[in-house]
């Protein structure tokens, strides 16, 4: 009779993101204390940046993935793990950490997020899928597990200064904001929300968000849950500077600061749209832009889009969390 083999982890990194050596150090000594067998190393690239290691550690039959790297690597093991009941674990280690932030994971404290790779508890969590058709009616299928956005916040990403990210991180995206608001085209769209009837409209923003918190305390969708079943759609068109002032009053102030506590929420009282910022949910989102557009996921640019099919896959991820 033999033993049972040990399980084992696999880290998906980011080398520029990450101090490889302290890592490789922290990893070794949790997975031996946990009885572990020798972690797998596989590294992102230019050509592939999380989706193919991630299958060939799947391959591997491998008990955890460790995603150590920013949005981007978080982004892609969970495109490839989808599907996979294969628990991940999140290494913040880039400039927004959105899903990390969301989950109220620990960001800067890299031995603890080790530890809890190895000693934490699993917790499903719903995983967005977009569909996205090109200009010339071509698709290409990706995941979200923060937020998928067309209209200012794409611009802004695909305005963003990489070297500027690098050194000054989300201090950064302030100068891509300011480019971003001067740009005077507005989106237009036919859009189906869970199968009802078809409207149009014309806004700045849209966003499907799994979860709504940002960096700088901003809150931009107050009732979004990533385990609900459900995503939250923000349609956003401030007709005038004051209302891009109210706006920004409501996301930094009350959904930034006051809804976060129980009094606040109660003090703020029933979340109302308005002709600036408009809410609804939904489990399936599909739209057609009167020409293509730029369109983010989870912070980063994915092209332009004339056209896209979103839904949510409920509890479709599992991701390691502390104890």
């Amino acid at each position: 009779m033999t033993d049972a083999r040990p399980k084992i982890a696999a880290v998906i990194y980011n080398p520029i993101k990450v101090d490889l050596d302290a890592l490789r150090d922290a990893v070794t000594a949790e997975a031996a204390a946990a009885g572990w067998g020798e972690t797998l190393w596989l590294e992102t690239s230019v050509d592939d940046v999380g989706q193919g290691v991630t299958k060939q550690a799947l391959d591997q039959d491998v008990d955890l993935i460790i995603a150590a790297g920013g949005d981007g690597t978080v982004r892609a093991v969970a495109e490839a793990v989808r599907g996979h009941a294969t628990p991940v674990a999140l290494l913040p280690s880039g400039t927004g950490n959105l899903l990390a932030r969301n989950l109220k994971l620990t960001l800067d404290d890299m031995p603890n997020s080790v530890a809890s790779a190895f000693t934490g508890t699993d917790r499903r969590i719903d995983l967005g899928v977009i569909d996205i058709e090109r200009d010339d009616r071509s698709r290409d299928r990706h995941v979200f597990v923060v937020m998928a956005g067309m209209g200012i916040d794409a611009k802004m990403i695909k305005n963003t200064d990489d070297d500027l990210k690098a050194k000054a991180g989300w201090a950064a995206y302030v100068d891509a904001i300011v480019k971003s608001l001067r740009d005077p085209d507005e989106l237009h769209l036919r859009f189906q929300l869970d199968g009802g009837k078809p409207k149009r409209a014309t806004v700045h923003t849209v966003i499907l968000g799994n979860c709504g918190s940002l960096p700088a305390n901003i809150l931009l969708m107050p009732d979004a849950v990533v385990d609900d079943g459900l995503f939250d759609l923000m349609l956003m068109r401030p007709g005038s500077a004051l209302g891009w002032v109210r706006l920004w009053v409501k996301v930094a102030w009350t959904n930034g600061v006051v809804r976060r506590t129980k009094a606040g929420k109660a003090l703020a009282g029933e979340r109302r749209n308005d002709g600036d910022l408009h809410y609804e949910t939904g489990t399936r989102f599909v739209a057609r832009l009167s020409r293509p557009e730029e369109i983010e996921l989870d912070g980063d640019g994915f092209g332009k889009a004339a056209a896209f099919n979103a839904w949510i896959e409920p509890g479709a991820l599992t991701v390691r969390v502390p104890a």
